[in-house]
């Protein structure tokens, strides 16, 4: 069976002043990293610390690196909430496809302006400070709520899959649309997987990144939870088309650290991976404030 092994772990910081390097007095989430040649290119979602009663949900900022650690964040954000109302609540959750004409294509989360509902919004221009169309991809049914943390990927049948997080009966749940292009239009299908009851993952399901790798199989660094959203990092793999599981891991690929402080959230939350040979680096969050990145190496029987 195949086995994916953390190997080192590293702080992601950003040029910003504050304690440790990190943006002073705002919690940091959700960090989407890319590259374009040997620039590494970031998203994250910023948010006061406490939230107040108006305070937006999400802003979502930019910033670019040398060594994809050590991010120098751009002077304005990238998104911010309004003036539509699907997002005047806040943004979250980015991430970046390229589309067409060299375009940037930023699928996000937007919060309205009751903080009732989440939608799945997409943004698009040819600069990160300058993304001109908002509209929204995928909004939830009835009986459904807050679609968010996209993840696109293209199966061997030509199809694209968008993979997103949403709310039913208390719970979070992955679902899964399948469309002939990045921006659809979208079909929705059933789930791709659930929760398993016994298991560390047997109450929430969130969406994580995909890694494609050419003669193997697809696999999601997912998120699960307990009932009491105690969030681990785990993984799923697929077939090349999307219609079958051929692998997933037991036990949690990774766990948080035990906090310094006793009030944090116990919580550890994947959102983007780059591939550098035959490592991962995985990018994700902790306690909803700290940015890190891991590296993952894939074992085969074979090896």
């Amino acid at each position: 069976m195949v086995a994916y092994v953390i190997e080192a772990l590293q702080d992601v910081t950003l040029d910003i002043a504050g304690p440790e390097g990190r943006l002073a007095n705002y919690d940091l989430m959700s960090p989407f990293v890319w590259t374009e040649g040997d620039v590494y290119r970031l998203l994250v979602r910023v948010l006061p610390r406490p939230l107040g009663p108006t305070d937006p949900t999400g802003v979502i900022w930019s910033g670019d690196s040398e060594d994809g650690v050590c991010f120098r964040m751009r002077d304005e954000p990238a998104i911010v909430p309004g003036p539509n109302p699907d997002d005047a609540g806040g943004c979250e959750d980015p991430t970046v496809v390229h589309g067409d004409k060299g375009n940037y294509l930023v699928f996000y989360t937007g919060v309205d302006a009751r903080r009732e509902q989440g939608a799945l919004l997409v943004a698009k221009g040819a600069d990160l400070t300058d993304l001109q169309e908002q509209r929204v991809m995928l909004k939830a049914p009835e009986g459904e709520g807050n679609i968010k943390e996209a993840t696109l990927a293209k199966g061997s049948d030509g199809q694209y899959r968008l993979f997103y997080e949403y709310a039913r009966d208390g719970a979070s749940r992955i679902g899964m649309a399948v469309g002939p292009g990045v921006e659809g239009p979208w079909t929705v299908a059933d789930d791709p997987f659930t929760i398993r009851e016994d298991s560390w993952d047997n109450w929430h399901l969130s969406t994580g990144p995909i890694v494609q790798s050419e003669g193997q199989d697809p696999v999601m660094f997912y998120n699960g939870a307990t009932v009491d959203a105690r969030w681990r990092i785990g993984w799923i793999s697929f077939s090349s088309d999307f219609t079958r599981i051929t692998g997933r891991g037991i036990e949690p690929l990774l766990m948080p650290p035990p906090a310094k402080d006793r009030t944090a959230t116990d919580i550890a939350f994947a959102a983007s991976c780059l591939e550098c040979g035959r490592d991962i680096w995985l990018y994700y969050s902790l306690e909803d404030r700290i940015l890190r990145r891991a590296k993952v190496v894939r074992y085969s029987p074979e090896q």
